[in-house]
Order: C-alpha cells, then structure tokens, then sequence
C-alpha cells in the first residue's frame, strides 16, 4: 500500500514543515486504528513498521491472551487463543497483519482526515515553538485580509491579529502588503496558536532602535526609558558607560538618518531623544525638554517634583494637551508641577511678607506680654498717691537703714 512517493512525501515534510517521520508515522497509526475499528468494529493494538528498503509500510495488529477477557479490543481469552492456535498462553501476543488494501473508501477518507487534522496540529505546535521565541520581537509579515477594523497578517503560516487599538492613527493597510509589527503576546489556543502583535507598544519603537543602531543592539547604549502616544509623540532616555559614545547622537545618527526612518515607519510621530542622569533632578529637567528649566523642587518621600520654567517656556514644557509634562511625569515616575518664573516669584514675596507680618505680629505680642508684666506694680503706685493726697494723714513710706523713732507724748 506504500511506495516509494510516499517516503519522499515524509522527508518533504521532515525539511520544508519540520515535522518529524514519527509524528506522521504516530498520525497514521491512529488513522489506521480508526479506520479499522469503523470497518471490523474493533480498535485492536497496531504497530507500524517503516521498511524504507522495501519501499513498505507493514501494518500488524495484536491481542493479549488473558485469562479473563476486560477490553475485548485488544485482548483476547485463553480459549478463543487456543482455537487458533494450541501453542497459545497467558501473556501472548497474536499478530495479524493487516492489508490496507481491505479498508473501503469512506474508511480510507475518514483516516486521510485524521492525518491531515494530524499535520494540521504538528504544523502548528511547530510553528508556535518557533514563533514562542519572537515574542517581545519586531518582525515582518503580510497582510492577509482586512475585516472592518480588524487587520489579519501571516507569521509563519499563521494568522495573528491587529486590532484597532493597536494601529497608528494614520495606518492604512492593503492586502498583500509587507509591514512590521511587534509580537506582544502568543498562547496557546483550543484551535492551534493565538498570536497578537502591535505598532502601539513601547516595545515596537524599542526595537525599532535596535534594528537601526547597532550601538542599542551590541549594549553599548542602554535604552533607560520609553513612554508614548502612539501616532504623536515618543520619549526615550539614553545612556551609555562608554564616555566615548554619545549615546543621544548614536540614535539620531549622521545627519538624522537613524531617527529619521524610525520616524517614517511611525506615521510621522515626534521622537524626543533625551541622556538619561542618575540624579533625578537633572533627570526631570531634562524629561520636559524642548523647555528650559530654571529650578526643580522635590518631595522625594511623596514622588512629587515642582519645576520652575520662564515664562515663554511655560506652553513648551507643558505641551499641547498637557502632553509634554504628562510624558515626562511617566518616563520619570514622578509627579511633575510645572510654574512659570513670575508665579514662583510672587508666591515667593507673599511668603516673605506672611513671614515678616509674622514676625512682627509675634514681636508686638512679646512687647505685650512685657507690658502686662509690668502693669500691677505702677497700679499699685498710683493708687498710694491718689489715697495719699485724698487723706493727708495717710502716708506712704519706706524704711531704711537710718530711720529714727519719735518718743511717745
């Protein structure tokens, strides 16, 4: 029933589909076991023999001798063993070759579809090993079909998903078109392979930067930090230990060509390449460029910065929408208060001028208390007067040292 095709057909797949003989070979076999047990009824033990010299595939089916029959699709009692043959014991096998010649064409096309559904599977589970390994990668593939909003590319013969909230706002897309995409989660589904890619993620722009400059490829430039709005706006910070590479330059490239093409592939979104610091301060400055900043306050138990910019800076450094400030605070991890210079200023001579008003409110306040300190003994004074001059023969005195007794009358 094997020829010499059919070998050839099993290393065809083996080189082209990575499909081992054996999972073919373990696909017949349970074909053949179906379409047996639909013609005889029964499902007995096959074993299948490759005999690639004889250009063959022997197929041969067992029973158990057993004393008590249990499953009689692979067993068979001592009794009924020793009608064929008297030989026969407890523990033998009866072989029977089976000629595939036999089976009718229903059965034969009920195995060809448990092959095929068979190789379906093998192909697949092949192709999510390999692809397994392209997750959190950027790679190249077709478009396929367009369904509304939906758009549907081929990666190694399977169909992954772009979803709306995955496209740039200016993607357009045609069927047959080569476009890139970022491989942001792959599982494992009841019908073969889930795939889900992007060009909305941090990581598309991420591996963008490592296709077009070799530095962020080999290490020599780290990428610190990422954050976007896809279609519009991307920050990136940068670092390199090599003092000789200037790890920003690296990814503008001569003249800006490096950035350049990751900008084409976006749509024409704005990258904003910034040195990463290790002194945060610095770090949010530099976070809210194109501005220039003056000063930065921070809280760092409470994560919160105040940045002070001039006033012409103040609609830079915030950005359209609030955009440039709500980036920076994300690529930072800080809550960023931008003010313009005139702001600061005046709410720092407002807090100057509570400080003197409190000053001097707490200086008036001491001169009182020494004032209240002093009031009962001048009172006091004043009442002996105003009694002395009310009663004549009333005095007031002070002994001293020298006084002298007047005698009695």
């Amino acid at each position: 029933m094997i020829n010499k095709e059919f070998f050839a057909a099993l290393d065809l797949l083996e080189t082209e589909k990575k499909i081992p003989k054996e999972v073919f070979l373990s696909a017949m076999k349970d074909a053949l076991v179906l379409a047996y047990k639909k013609q005889y009824g029964t499902a007995k033990d096959i074993e299948i023999t490759l005999l690639p010299e004889r250009n063959a595939v022997k197929i041969t089916a067992f029973l158990t001798v057993v004393e008590e029959v249990e499953d009689k699709d692979t067993q068979i009692s001592l009794e009924d063993a020793k009608l064929i043959d008297r030989k026969y014991k407890v523990g033998d096998r009866i072989e029977e070759e089976i000629d595939g010649k036999e089976f009718g064409r229903i059965v034969a096309q009920n195995a060809k579809q448990v092959i095929m559904q068979k190789l379906r599977d093998a192909e697949n589970s092949a192709a999510y090993e390999e692809l397994a390994e392209k997750e959190d990668d950027l790679i190249t593939c077709v478009v396929r079909r367009i369904d509304g909003k939906y758009v549907y590319v081929e990666i190694k013969k399977l169909e992954a998903t772009l979803a709306p909230n995955d496209q740039l706002p200016n993607d357009k897309f045609f069927v047959g078109e080569r476009i890139k995409v970022y491989v942001k989660k792959i599982r494992q589904g009841s019908r073969g392979p889930i795939v889900q890619v992007s060009r909305t993620a941090p990581g598309f722009v991420r591996k963008l930067f490592e296709l077009e400059v070799p530095e962020i490829k080999t290490g020599q430039v780290v990428i610190k930090g990422l954050v976007r709005e896809p279609g519009y706006r991307t920050k990136m910070a940068v670092y390199s230990e090599d003092h000789n590479i200037d790890a920003v330059g690296a990814c503008v490239g001569n003249r800006g060509l490096r950035v350049s093409n990751i900008v084409a592939e976006l749509g024409g979104e704005k990258i904003e390449i910034i040195p990463w610091c290790e002194d945060i301060l610095e770090f949010i400055a530099r976070s809210l460029s194109p501005a220039k900043v003056i000063m930065v306050e921070a809280n760092e138990a409470e994560r919160n910065a105040k940045v002070i910019v001039k006033d012409d800076m103040l609609s830079l450094a915030i950005g359209r929408d609030g955009q440039n400030a709500r980036l920076a605070a994300r690529l930072t991890g800080w809550k960023i208060d931008v003010r313009p210079y005139s702001a600061y200023l005046k709410h720092k001579e407002e807090e100057e001028a509570e400080e003197a008003e409190n000053a001097a409110a707490d200086g008036a306040a001491g001169d009182a208390a020494e004032r209240e300190a002093d009031e009962p003994e001048v009172a006091a004074e004043q009442v002996s007067d105003e009694e002395t001059a009310d009663d004549p023969e009333k005095s007031l005195s002070v002994p001293g040292e020298n006084a002298v007794e007047e005698p009695e009358a």
